[in-house]
Formats: C-alpha cells, sequence, structure tokens
C-alpha cells in the first residue's frame, strides 16, 4: 500500500507540473508588448512564509512594471515535487523561476554555497553574499554554464542543529545523535565532522523522521523552520552557525534568452528589489523567530567562544580538504582568502 500512495502522489505531482506547464508553454516572447506567463516554484515555504510572501513580491512587481502583461503562477512547497525534482525541471524549463537551495548534482562548483564557516558573522556573510559581493561573482557564471540565470542570493541567516532529547555543542557530545541533512554536498559531511550521524533527506520528509525517531533533528535551517514547521517535535536549537542559509533565486535561461532586454530588466529589476529588501530584513527576522521559539518552550543555546573555535576548527580541516577535490585549487583558494578569520 505505501508503494502505491507514493506512486499515486508521483503521478498528481507529474500531472500538476504538466498542467501548470500546458497552462504557460506557447509564450509569445516576440517584443515588449506581448502577454507572458511564468511558473515560480519554491521548494519549501507556504504562502504566509517570509519565502512565500517574497515570491509573491516578485510575482507582484512584474505584473506591476509590465502593467499586467506578465504574470507569474506561484506553485508553494511540495505542490510540484521535491527539490532535486524541481531543479531538474527547472534546468529543463518545465519551470521558469525557482527559489531554492541549489543541487549540486549539474556542477559541484555550487558546493560553494555551503562551504562550512566560510563567513563567521552577519558582516562578512552580507559582505560575501551581496551586490557585487565576491561569492555572488563566483557563483553567477556556475549558474550559468548549467543554463541558469542567476538573479542573486535570498539570504535567511545563520543556521543551527535542532533535536529533542538532548543536544550537543561539541564533537564529543554530537556522538550517537542522528540528524537530517539537506541532500546536498557539503552539508552532510560538515554535520559528520561536528559528530552528529547525517541522514540526507528531502524536506518533505522531515517531520514524518523525526516523529517516527529516523531522526533526533535536524540541522543547517535558521530557527524559523524548525519552530514553524516542527515545533511540536523539537525541544533544542544550537546555533552553531556552520552555514550561512541563503537560497538562490533562478530563472531558466532559455526563458530568460527568449525576453527582450526591456522585459529582462522587469523581470531583474523586481528581484533586486526583492534581494535588497530581504538582505535589510533577514537579521531582523531571524531575531524575531528566535524570539518566538524561546516564547514557545524551545531552549536556545548559543556556543562558547570555545566550543565555536573547536567546530570551525575540525571542521575546516576534514571538510575543506574535501571540497577542495569537487571545486578544485584555484577556486578554493579564493574563498580561503575571502574566508572570515576566527576571532
Amino acid at each position: 500500500m505505501k508503494i502505491f500512495a507514493k506512486k499515486l502522489l508521483k503521478i498528481s505531482r507529474i500531472a500538476a507540473m504538466s498542467a501548470a506547464v500546458a497552462m504557460t508553454a506557447s509564450l509569445n516572447v516576440s517584443a515588449s508588448t506581448d502577454n507572458h506567463k511564468f511558473n515560480l516554484a519554491l521548494e519549501s515555504g507556504d504562502r504566509d512564509s517570509a519565502s512565500g510572501k517574497s515570491m509573491q513580491m516578485w510575482a507582484d512587481l512584474i505584473k506591476e512594471k509590465s502593467d499586467g502583461r506578465m504574470k507569474v503562477n506561484i506553485f508553494y512547497q511540495g505542490e510540484l515535487g521535491g527539490q532535486q525534482e524541481l531543479f531538474d525541471q527547472l534546468v529543463k524549463g518545465n519551470i521558469h523561476m525557482m527559489l531554492t537551495w541549489p543541487q549540486t548534482s549539474y556542477d559541484e562548483r555550487l558546493g560553494v554555497n555551503y562551504i562550512p564557516y566560510l563567513t563567521l558573522g552577519w558582516e562578512d556573510a552580507l559582505a560575501a553574499y551581496g551586490e557585487n559581493g565576491w561569492l555572488k561573482n563566483i557563483l553567477g557564471p556556475v549558474y550559468a554554464d548549467i543554463g541558469l540565470k542567476y538573479f542573486g542570493p535570498y539570504p535567511e541567516g545563520f543556521g543551527g542543529i535542532a533535536t529533542k532529547g538532548r543536544y550537543a555543542t561539541s564533537f564529543e557530545d554530537a556522538q550517537g545523535m542522528k540528524v537530517r541533512s539537506q541532500p546536498v554536498f557539503p552539508l552532510p559531511q560538515t554535520m559528520q565532522a561536528m559528530g552528529f550521524q547525517a541522514v540526507p533527506i528531502d524536506w518533505a520528509e522531515v517531520y514524518t523522521s523525526i516523529q517516527t525517531g529516523v531522526v533526533d533533528g535536524d540541522s543547517s535551517n535558521v530557527i524559523y523552520w524548525d519552530y514553524e514547521y516542527f515545533r511540536d517535535q523539537l525541544d533544542y536549537f544550537v546555533h552553531s552557525k556552520h552555514n550561512f542559509s541563503s537560497y538562490a533565486m533562478l530563472m531558466n535561461n532559455e526563458a530568460w534568452e527568449e525576453l527582450d532586454a526591456e522585459d529582462q530588466n522587469i523581470i531583474a529589476s523586481a528581484a533586486q528589489a526583492v534581494i535588497d529588501k530581504q538582505f535589510v530584513d533577514a537579521k531582523t527576522e531571524d531575531a524575531k523567530w528566535i524570539k518566538a521559539a524561546q516564547d514557545a518552550g524551545m531552549e536556545y543555546i548559543v556556543p562558547t567562544t570555545e566550543q565555536m573555535a573547536a567546530w570551525v576548527k575540525r571542521v575546516r580541516a576534514e571538510v575543506w580538504p574535501m571540497a577542495e577535490e569537487s571545486l578544485g585549487k584555484e577556486l578554493m583558494d579564493e574563498l580561503r582568502a575571502n574566508a572570515s578569520v576566527p576571532q
């Protein structure tokens, strides 16, 4: 029965995607007076989440700036499939736009976005990911190589480790604890280096995995996601700050190239407005959800300077050499030259 149910779910997802594609298949893109309809998908986040509201802002600005000629249909978390499936459809052009944690299956260099302990504070992170930031300038050409237009990052904040029953702030304390990791290099490897047992699980399966004991918690997300979606399952949030959680705002490059300069400018300027707002809002938004989680009874733990230093040293020593094998020495040297210096 479970296999049959999964098949039905997959069929329904494919049907939903086919309907969406059929609805927008005939794009007349010969001039800026033409009408366009685009599909925009989120891998996570419903319409009331910060990311959902931001994508609605992008869609509204596109419609407004084009005087209604361009419209964007938004599909929220899980409506068209899982993370890898959605990214595949974006590359193929069946989905035109997406807010996503990029999958490294097409190019391992996208792992740059997930290098652990690359930035160690908000000031360094915003300098790296912001407009004309050194990290943004690295990522753009990589996306182009796999057929995607990169508008920029959608920052959320520094990730942590949310667990139930017990928590860990050191390699030794983490022994025997299983935590969910996003199935993208090098996040599972980072969890392993920190002492946890990493279990790569797609977003749609996280709640059930925690509930049934497959894992003891979640990792690498800002506190919003663990509080908003799993609060009844989790007791602790350790702000390890091992990753800077940043989505990417992307568009299929063929769909982008078919537009004239005016319409490209409308979409790009609308995207930049969303990104600019998020860079202003991200730190405040993260602080808001830290307080909300604490008020609801989740214990929020900040590791000591010594505990953080031990994790930074261990993770950089173990994971960064792995990253160099995937990214190459030249790129990794550039990351090392720009990485935050531990205090």
